[in-house]
């Protein structure tokens, strides 16, 4: 990359990933190191400015994690937030003390001199504290220039050195102009420009994958999801028919998908795109199988078996290309370290046996989800690609509940197309993050017309969450609720009872299996 590098060396902190999607957010790149990384290894990578993250240990505990100390020789400027700021002043001459009282949450910033940091920022902020040690001394040469309630070093810097630490956190929204203080250090210290875009970023990207690919083929397991779909048109973009996308339909698939992807991707974007039709197969060896896990491994075993043939009638390719993000990658400078790193270096991706060997591919590996659907956006995805709901990789075979059959699945299938309709129609999908029907092992008494019917229930889940790890169930308007469930019912054959999901994630989970 040619842009400015902000380094951001992670300490275990739960904010880490945040600190770097904050700076993006201001137009500079930003990259999460392991706290490890050497002085030697950042200045080749001429980074800008050095970021140390918060972090859950104490630099008073024996073996608590540290940087390289010639960091602070490098001469670019240091920002230390919570435990990076006891680390500065730890390791440069302070003294760092145990508080008698954990700082957890809201306190109030009194700044005494703005300087650089806090220019243009009031005298008074509601910031967000998240820590249990509290600086005591000051190291030689630096000078506090804010205090909080319980802390009288909340912001200190040595001007000659460049080096600054708070002992709050800019990067959470609980912190008032948080994002004005990072980008003052971005701006006012460190000198970088607003320079860091998707549009710089495609260009740079299809000249990497030029360069790493040459004349060589790519293979890429097409999912129709999100992040397989901005991984293919990006490299698509950079190689043209070097690429090679597998589509393997499952028969766990929603109404007309396997339609609708190849339909994009093969007539629109004139991609070479291969279908290996397993319906059967899949179906055959689930019959019988209700228990979860059970089915999960038969799919995910099945779904190598038949991308693995699918490769072999294609023929030779150097490279497999994945739609790896980077909160994944990040697991791989994290404090304990990654063994997924050990599993990537051994070529055994997604299961695949260690014979078959390719070298992986990952243009989106240094972009966040928000990211690569911006991306997504720039190389021209329709929004109902780039915006699409996540979708489960054992597809409805999850949304049956119980034994799974083909009947079973077409009345799926029809429900929760009728549900995406009528989302869709009311402008509710994309405000949302899932919206789905799951067809539940039990039959009711209903009545239609003069006729007692004994037919399948259907349930519909609707929930709104930010990252998958907490979800609440979503106030759908009534007369929203209402004709999905007379739609389903009147159109739908087979079933005659329609219920809605109110359960929170914890303690349910957002799939039902």
């Amino acid at each position: 990359m040619k842009h400015q590098t902000i380094a951001v060396l992670d300490f275990g902190s739960q904010y880490t990933q945040v600190i770097a999607r904050r700076i993006r957010e201001c137009s500079v790149y930003s990259k999460i190191y392991h706290y490890k990384t050497s002085a030697k290894q950042l200045k080749k990578d001429r980074v800008a400015g050095i970021i140390l993250s918060g972090g859950p240990e104490s630099v008073l505990k024996k073996g608590s994690p540290r940087p390289d100390p010639k960091i602070f020789e490098l001469g670019v400027p240091v920002l230390g937030i919570c435990y990076g700021l006891q680390l500065i002043s730890f390791m440069l001459g302070g003294k760092v003390e145990k508080s008698s009282e954990r700082e957890y949450g809201h306190g109030q910033l009194k700044i005494k001199t703005k300087g650089s940091l806090f220019r243009g920022l009031p005298s008074r902020l509601q910031v967000w504290n998240s820590h249990g040690d509290r600086l005591a001394k000051l190291p030689g040469g630096f000078k506090t220039i804010a205090s909080t309630e319980n802390s009288d070093f909340a912001a200190i810097v040595s001007e000659k050195k460049r080096i600054y630490g708070i002992q709050f956190h800019p990067e959470v929204d609980h912190t008032e102009g948080g994002i004005n203080i990072l980008e003052n250090f971005l701006r006012k210290i460190c000198g970088c420009k607003a320079d860091w875009s998707m549009a710089d970023f495609v260009r740079d990207s299809i000249d990497w994958i030029r360069k790493t690919v040459g004349s060589d083929r790519v293979l890429l397991g097409l999912s129709g999801g999100v992040d397989s779909s901005v991984a293919a048109a990006l490299i698509h973009k950079a190689v043209g028919k070097q690429l090679t996308c597998v589509f393997v339909d499952n028969g766990l698939l929603r109404l007309n998908e396997r339609e609708l992807v190849v339909d994009l991707y093969k007539r629109h974007f004139n991609m070479d795109v291969r279908v290996a039709r397993s319906g059967a197969k899949f179906l055959k060896r689930l019959r019988g199988v209700s228990d979860p896990e059970k089915k999960r491994k038969i799919i995910g075993n099945t779904f190598v078996e038949v991308f693995q043939d699918s490769l072999k009638r294609i023929g030779h390719a150097k490279f497999l290309a994945q739609g790896t993000l980077y909160p994944d990658v990040i697991e791989s400078v994290s404090i304990d370290g990654n063994p997924a790193a050990t599993i990537k270096s051994h070529h055994n991706v997604g299961g695949l046996p260690k014979s078959m060997k390719f070298e992986l591919l990952e243009p989106l590996r240094q972009l966040f989800k928000d990211e690569v659907r911006a991306l997504g956006a720039e190389l021209g995805l329709p929004k109902e690609v780039v915006w699409r709901q996540p979708f489960p990789g054992p597809g409805l075979g999850v949304r049956v509940m119980g034994e799974i059959s083909k009947s079973k699945l077409d009345v799926l299938r029809k429900a929760d197309a009728i549900l995406h309709e009528e989302m869709m129609t009311s402008e509710l999908y994309y405000k949302v993050w899932q919206s789905f029907c799951v067809f539940l092992p039990v039959k009711t008494v209903g009545v239609m017309g003069d006729e007692r019917t004994y037919e399948n229930v259907i349930a519909v889940r609707v929930v709104e969450s930010k990252d998958a790890m907490t979800a609440d169930w979503v106030r759908v308007p009534y007369e929203v609720l209402q004709r999905v469930s007379n739609r389903i019912i009147n159109e739908v054959q087979g079933v005659n009872r329609v219920v809605y999901d109110i359960s929170s994630k914890p303690p349910g989970t957002i799939e039902w299996e």
